[in-house]
This record gives structure tokens, sequence and C-alpha cells, in this order.
């Protein structure tokens, strides 16, 4: 009995934990007395914050906590579930002295610049209670719910209050009332009005790409948020996350119907199932004994909040905030990069300082990253100001290493690739929670990389109707699901970089772009870019190349040329996206001629056969990669030089599909053909662009190998540059023969003789001569029958006359054909 008598005596006092009082009058001592520079109390300030309604949370810095009292940071840093509740009412009664604070209002302590950082994998049993800061990338989001934190019941039996009972992540009401006459234990009712209630949020973050050990599966781990914490992280958000380490119970094991302790008997058992024993945890009954491990987070911040976290893209970030970031020497080296004369070239360099050659794929890429200006129209239609580009061409022409390179550089980039993402992987899906048994959307590429560059691989090995979701995500920007009574519009504010490979493995010339890549014609028109890598075989630039790949092999730091560091180039992209550059009126009128331009060619068939349709969406890329341009330079206007480079890139994406060598015979021999088949000549068309009719579609091109030469004489090839070459030099000399009305030198044997004598120096035999004048004959036939770029007429008598002879046939221009570079 006298061994029970003293727990008896103290059964209705609470055990005092003097360590964690301690620490609150420490602590109280800290946000009272710790000065800045200038002499006033740090937290002073922020105390007075705290009285408004929606502010219950105060804010410390770990590094001040340690230069105050290096043993309270690390009583705070090893115990800190213990002592938390503590710190919250010393902020309490700090708050109170400050200002005045309704008595009832809770307050709530966040810790920040915690000096280590650990991964979600380094994350023990051992860390349990004990203050952390993991960093990891956040991939779904519940909604916020209120969560009872203290509540106060109403005694069914008595009508007595029991105040204050305490409530850890579950229901718990009072043991007993507090009446000691009534000795009810299962009848309360919970006073709502009463209760004490806060936010709470569930977050689940992810280990990030960078972390992982290879072949691992990411690790995940529930977050808690409570208070102002809550919506301060959104899917695809890089976080720090401070807080401590708790185990709950798990709740998706508590709800599940376990199989009740069942001992065998020997009474009415069967035979042979005596000694069978019990099996596994279930069949004992302990399912209390399933706990998991969850964080309890007290403060959220984005990674790198200067040029890496979610901030990068912000729309609410102005220039001056920026340049408030910075120290003075980054501001200098900012403003050294704006005045750069030489910045386009010394950035692409710099970005991709790997990669030999292609640098209208760097200047592309480079232009994506500054993007153009997203706006709203009046009626609330929002228009894109994210680039897409498509990287098409043979294996080992480096397109992954540009998709691996922004990946590393941009701080919100997702790298996937197409045969391996569904298109729930890709958009977003719709999950049931396993506890709460809600749905929820779970995050996929294109959500995770919001405001900032989905990089996708093998995009042509992707299922069609993985490819159709990803429509709506590359022109309107947004993700829409209605599944599971789940019906949301979601954001995907994302630049989409993708790669792809020939339909035959490598890039036949003789086909069209359409021809070569598997993919459909919406999505094709929705890239603003697109450049085709050929694997060619060139002496000067295999040797480049192999030299640069021997380099980086042998040498690996010295070999990499950087003109400015990946850390210069995120700051002064982050300074350069704050620009909005409108366009100038004579931007205006450019733009337009230049849409102008690529729609007449479009319209005549030349370049419709050789890349895509140009649409109103072509016109928007124009416009997109001008202001990327003035953006990059610090422009607040688009100027017309930025929409002549912004053309030139475009132009080159549209028309840079590799031509074949034109065989002149095999021309000949079709056309002859042709006219035995039909009897009728083709009709006369306006050719904006030499390039569409060479191309393999027309059928008239090397690719058709039908008519192979009998050998008796040899096969008349030309280069497609050789060829177009010969074609802009004869249009000159017909051009100005005929505003000179020279009729003389517009016959076709005045044009040919004309030409040999411009060659007469290359031309050193009679054979030479004889080879030379037969492949300008047929170079015209070309022109005449398949290009139409000169029309042939008879003097005095009609076209197909008996009468005509050839030395009377004159050749002039097109009029509707304009010369191209």
């Amino acid at each position: 009995m006298d061994l029970v008598q003293p727990s008896q005596e103290n059964a209705g006092q609470m055990v005092k934990d003097e360590l964690a009082e301690k620490c609150q009058k420490l602590f109280q001592a800290f946000l009272e007395e710790y000065q800045t520079v200038d002499g006033e109390v740090k937290y002073a300030r922020d105390a007075e914050e705290l009285i408004r309604p929606e502010r219950n949370t105060l804010l410390v810095s770990f590094t001040d906590l340690e230069g105050f009292n290096q043993e309270l940071a690390t009583t705070i840093q090893e115990e800190f579930y213990r002592v938390y509740p503590f710190l919250c009412r010393a902020v309490r009664n700090f708050a109170r002295d400050h200002g005045n604070v309704p008595v009832n209002k809770e307050f709530y302590l966040a810790i920040q610049d915690l000096p280590t950082r650990h991964k979600i994998r380094e994350l023990s049993s051992l860390r349990i209670g004990s203050l952390v800061r993991i960093s990891a990338q956040v991939v779904r989001t519940h909604p916020v719910h209120p969560e009872l934190v203290s509540g106060t019941f109403l005694c069914l039996d008595c009508q007595g209050l029991c105040p204050d009972v305490p409530q850890q992540f579950k229901y718990a009401p009072p043991t007993v009332c507090r009446n000691p006459v009534c000795n009810n234990r299962a009848r309360f009712h919970l006073d709502t009005h009463r209760s004490k209630f806060i936010d709470f949020q569930k977050v689940r973050v992810q280990e990030t790409q960078a972390e992982l050990p290879r072949g691992s599966i990411p690790r995940s781990l529930e977050v808690i948020l409570r208070a102002e914490a809550v919506e301060t992280a959104q899917a695809g958000d890089r976080c720090d996350i401070t807080g401590s380490l708790i185990v709950v119970p798990d709740v998706s094991q508590l709800s599940t119907a376990g199989v009740r302790a069942e001992t065998s008997s020997r009474v009415g058992g069967r035979q042979g199932y005596e000694n069978e024993g019990l099996r596994g945890l279930k069949a004992l009954g302990v399912r209390e004994l399933s706990y998991r491990l969850a964080f309890l987070a007290c403060h959220v911040a984005p990674t790198n909040p200067r040029f890496g976290g979610k901030e990068l893209r912000d729309e609410d970030q102005t220039a001056e905030s920026i340049k408030s970031q910075m120290s003075v020497q980054e501001w200098e080296k900012v403003f050294e990069m704006s005045q750069d004369k030489n910045l386009y070239h010394n950035l692409c360099t710099s970005l991709f300082p790997t990669i030999h050659g292609n640098d209208e794929v760097k200047r592309g890429i480079l232009l994506m990253l500054f993007g153009g200006v997203p706006k709203t129209t009046m009626e609330g239609t929002s228009l894109r100001g994210d680039v897409n580009v498509c990287i098409v061409g043979d294996p080992s022409t480096a397109k992954s290493q540009f998709l691996k390179h922004v990946e590393e550089f941009s701080p919100r980039a997702v790298y996937t690739s197409g045969k391996a993402s569904s298109a729930a992987g890709l958009t977003a899906a719709v999950v049931r929670d396993e506890e709460s048994h809600e749905f929820v959307i779970e995050a996929g590429a294109l959500m995770l990389a919001d405001n900032g560059v989905c990089c996708i691989d093998e995009f042509d090995k992707m299922e069609t109707r993985d490819q159709v979701a990803i429509h709506e995500a590359m022109e309107q920007q947004t993700i829409s699901i209605t599944k599971a009574g789940v019906k949301a519009t979601l954001n995907a504010r994302t630049s989409i970089l993708a790669a792809a490979n020939p339909v035959s493995g490598r890039y036949d010339r003789s086909k069209s772009l359409k021809q070569n890549v598997n993919m459909s014609a919406p999505i094709m028109s929705r890239f603003d870019l697109f450049f085709i890598l050929v694997d060619d075989c060139n002496e000067v630039t295999d040797y480049a190349i192999a030299r640069r790949i021997v380099d980086l092999h042998s040498r690996i730091e010295n070999s990499v040329d950087r003109l400015y560091s990946l850390d210069e180039i995120r700051r002064y992209l982050l300074f350069a996206r704050q620009f909005k550059p409108k366009i100038s009126t004579e931007s205006e009128e450019f733009i337009v001629e230049q849409y102008k331009r690529l729609r007449q060619r479009d319209c005549s068939g030349g370049v419709a056969k050789s890349a895509w349709r140009i649409t109103v969406r072509q016109l928007e890329s124009m416009i997109r990669l001008s202001e990327g341009m003035a953006r990059m330079h610090c422009c607040d206007e688009v100027q017309p030089k930025h929409v002549k480079e912004a053309f030139r890139l475009l132009n080159k994406s549209i028309i840079r599909v590799e031509t074949p060598d034109i065989n002149l015979e095999q021309d000949q021999d079709m056309e002859e053909d042709e006219e035995g088949e039909n009897g009728v000549d083709v009709p006369n068309e306006v050719n904006g662009q030499v390039n569409g009719q060479v191309n393999g579609t027309n059928g008239h091109s090397d690719g058709v190998n039908g008519h192979a030469d009998d050998g008796s004489k040899p096969s008349l090839r030309l280069t497609f540059p050789e060829y177009r070459r010969i074609s802009n030099l004869l249009v000159l000399h017909l051009r100005k023969a005929e505003e000179a009305e020279e009729e003389e030198e517009l016959k076709k044997e005045a044009v040919i003789n004309w030409y040999l004598k411009e060659i007469e120096s290359e031309i050193d035999s009679e054979e030479e001569l004889v080879n030379k004048k037969s492949l300008i004959e047929k170079v015209l036939h070309r022109l005449v029958h398949y290009d139409h770029i000169l029309i042939e007429l008879t003097p005095g008598e009609l076209k197909g006359s008996e009468t005509e002879t050839p030395e009377d046939v004159v050749l002039v221009v097109n009029p509707n054909y304009t010369l191209e570079d």
C-alpha cells in the first residue's frame, strides 16, 4: 500500500518538464534582448505584425539563436518536438507584451536558416523529435482542413465541461470526466465553439532526381503543414522544409479489417492442426504496432529563391526586387552582360560548351529560355509566351545532350522519355488518398514543370493517345481533368523541348519532314521551331567533332570553355525575364510583311512540301521569338533587328529540310513519260521557293530511283545549292535583258552561249564544253517544265505549233517569281 500511496497523491498534478521550461525562459529572453546592428530589438516589429488576425507565426533565424546562446540552440535542435509547445508559449508572451492580442489566440514558431540539410533517404528513427531541414520536390498537395488541436468536451452524464483536452493526430476524448463524483468514461460531446482549430494540410514530397541513387525508386514522405505554412508549396516546387520527424499510427493499416487473434485449441480442433500456432502480426491482433514516419513542418521555403526555386519565373517579381536580392558584384556582372555586344553568341557557347556546332539549335533553345511575353486579351483569353522547340535528327547528333543540359540548367525543368510516359504521367492523375479516401490530383511531368521547361525525349515513340494528351498543354497551357468526380483545369505554363528520331532511323532527304517524323499535323503546328540534324560525312566537321570529344575525355576540366558561369546566366535570365517588351509600329509592319512572304510561298506549294503548313501559329511564333530576342538584350521595345533574327530562325527551321541532289536526266525521262500518257502540259503555277519543287514528295527528285540509267551515258547530277546558284544566275541575267529590252539576249540559244562564256575559265576540253552545254540545257528544261520559274515564248506563233524552231524560243522570268537567297 505504501508503494501506491504517492501516485494517488500526485494523481491530479501535471509532471513538470524542467528542461522545457528553462528553454522557454531562455527563448523569451532571446526574443526580448536580441538586437540588430542598429541597436533595435530584431523581432519586436515582427511581434507587432502578429496582432493582425491572419498572422499567427513568428519566423526566427536559427543563426541568431546560435549567436545568442549556443546551448539553447543545441537543445532546441535536439529536443525540438519536446520543447516546441513551450517555445510557442514564449512567442505568445512576447506578442502580448508588444500589442493587444486576443486572450485565446494561439501563436506558433517557425525556424529558418538551419545550417545542415538532409535528404529524405537519410531520415531514420534516430532523428525522430529533433529539428531537421530536408530538401525535396512536392508531388501532391491535399486540400486544407481544420484540425482540432485542443478540444472542450461536455460530459453527457453530469453536463460538466472538460476544457483544453490536447489532441494529436487523432480524435482523443477525455479518459474520465473531471468531475470527481461522475465516473463517465465514454459519453462525451465535443463543443466545437469552445474548441481550438488550426489550418492543416498534408503534402507529399519526393526525392529530387539529382539526389536519387542509380536504380532506386524515389522515396516519398508525408509532410504536415499547419497555420501559416499551409498553401506555401505547390506541386512541382522544390522546397526546403524545416521541422521535426514524428511517428504516427498507420491509419490505413488500422482501417483494414485485421484477423483477430485465434488460439488453436485441442478441444474441437481438427486432427493435425494442434501445433500450428499464430502467424504474423495481424493474426496476433496487435495492429497498433504499425507506425510510419511523417514530417511535421514549421517552415517551408523555396530551395533557392534568388534564381532557383519557385520564384524564378514568378509574375509578382519586379526588376527592383531582383536587384535587391543580388550583391553588388553580382549586379555589376549582370549589367556587364547586358552591355556585351556579342551576348547572343557568348550565351550559346557558355550554355552548351561540350556540344560542337549546331549553332541554330543553340540559339533556338536560348530564345526558348528567355521566352515571349504572355498576354491576356480583353475577353480573358490567354496568349502563351512560352516557345516550344522540336529537334529531329539522326542518332548521335547530340539531341539528348541538349535536353540534359537544359534540365541541369533550368531550376524547374523535368526530363522524361516519351515511350516510358503515359498520358496521366505527362499531365496529371487522379488518385485516392489511402487515409482520407478522398480523390486528390497527383502532378505529372507538365504540371511539375509549370513555369519551367519540360524536356521530352523519344517524342516520336509516344503512343498516339499520349500525344493527344499534351495538345491542350502546348497551346492553351492548361490541363483539363474530368474523372472520378474531379473536374479541374490545372496550369501547365511550360515550354516543351522535344527530341525525336526519324521514322526509318535516318533522315531521308528525298521525303518531306512530315513523312520523316511520326507526328500528327496538330502536334507539329504547335511547335514554334523545328530543327533537323543530319549526320553527314564531312571531313572538316568530323575532324572538329572528334577533336572536341577526345579533348573532353582527356582533359575534362580544361576543355570546357565558358565565358559566363551557369549561375551568372541564371541571374541574367532572371533579370531579363522581367522585361515586357512592346512591339513598335515599325516592327509590326515588318512582321506582317514577313508573314505574307511565308504564306505566299506556302500557297504556291513550295514550303508546304518541304516542312509543314504555314499558319497563324507561325506568325505568333515569330512574335514570341522577337520578344525573346528583345528580352535577351534587355530592351523595352521589339525592334526590326529582333524580328529579323526571329524570322531568320523560323525560316531556317522551316526551310532547313535537307534537299536531295537533282538528277536532271531522270527529270527529262519522266517528263517524256508524263506527256506521252497525259498529252497535256503541267499547269503553270506561281512558285515562291525552289526548295519545295525539288523535294522528294513531287516524285521528280533523286529519292525515286525507278528510272535507273542504263550505263550508256553518265548521269547528270547537281547538288541542290549548285542548282539554285545556276538558276539565280540565269534569272538575274534574263531580268537585266528584259529591262534593257534586248530581245536577242532572251533567246534560248543566246542564254546558253552567255552562260558558257561566263564559266569559260572552268572549261578545259571540248568534251567538257559539250557536257556543260548539255547540263545547262537540262537545267533550263527543268526551270521551265518543273519549277515554272522561266516561261518559254515563241515570237508570232502559238506555243506547240509545227513551225517553231528551237532558235526562235524566247525565255522570260515568271513575273510572280521572287528571287530567294
